[in-house]
């Protein structure tokens, strides 16, 4: 395995449950409201972060994540499967589902597996998240990140190469020696046209970017597409002390 000299991490989904978290805050609201139980608050997550998606790839720009999030919610909770949601949600308490990105909960493996790779090499957080989010989320969930850089720094939503071009010159460091650490297929295949190499880690029902035609994500050793596979931040840790051992 590459020595690398430093590893840059998609953080929803990535690093953090963002779905499981967005979960339990609708379950509560739904408890408070009386809303008929078994509702699929998971599609709804899922829907939510379809439309963010959408928004990014059209290149949309906000000076406010919070306020795009808004809107987003807003159109969501008037759509016409939602909108029975959407009836009993107060604005406050809409904002305050909003700030359901400040406060999300990290995967089980990320506190260990983010401070052993602290130990190997530098960690950085590279996402599309607002700085204040991505402070407050870290430190809710403990994650010991040596810098966090949001894609709004540079004007643009990952995949966009510029973000991680823009990283990459920030630490001062070759493409090919950073990893690019993320759950999301479509982020790894625009870090790797960079330079970059790519890392895939396995998290159930997350990969919003690909489609039922993709086959299972496998690395270049077992003829795929990407560097590495893991099933998680520990994993990595693991292998890399592996390798690093090695040398």
């Amino acid at each position: 395995m590459v020595q690398f000299k430093a590893l840059l991490f998609d953080f929803a989904g990535t690093v953090v449950d963002w779905k499981r978290s967005v979960i339990f805050e609708l379950e509560e609201l739904a408890q408070k409201h009386g809303l008929e139980p078994g509702q699929n608050w998971e599609q709804f997550g899922e829907d939510w972060r379809q439309l963010f998606l959408k928004n990014a790839a059209l290149g949309a720009k906000s000076t406010s994540m919070e306020s795009l999030h808004r809107q987003i919610l807003d159109d969501l909770l008037g759509a016409p499967n939602w909108e029975h949601v959407g009836a009993v949600l107060d604005d406050a308490e809409r904002a305050h589902l909003c700030q359901i990105f400040h406060r999300l909960k990290g995967w089980p493996d990320a506190v260990d597996g983010l401070h052993a790779l602290k130990k190997l090499t530098i960690i950085a957080a590279l996402s599309n998240g607002n700085v204040r989010q991505l402070i407050d989320s870290s430190k809710y969930a403990g994650l010991p990140w040596d810098m966090i850089f949001s894609a709004e720094f540079f004007g643009v939503y990952k995949p966009n190469p510029k973000a991680y071009i823009e990283t990459v010159r920030h630490l001062a460091l070759p493409a090919e020696s950073c990893g690019m650490v993320s759950a999301h297929i479509g982020d790894l295949r625009a870090a790797g046209s960079t330079g970059m190499k790519t890392i895939y880690v396995r998290r159930p029902n997350e990969d919003a970017f690909r489609t039922a035609d993709d086959d299972e994500v496998k690395s270049k050793a077992d003829g795929g597409e990407v560097d590495y596979v893991v099933d998680s931040l520990v994993q990595l840790a693991e292998v890399l002390a592996e390798s690093d051992a090695e040398k």
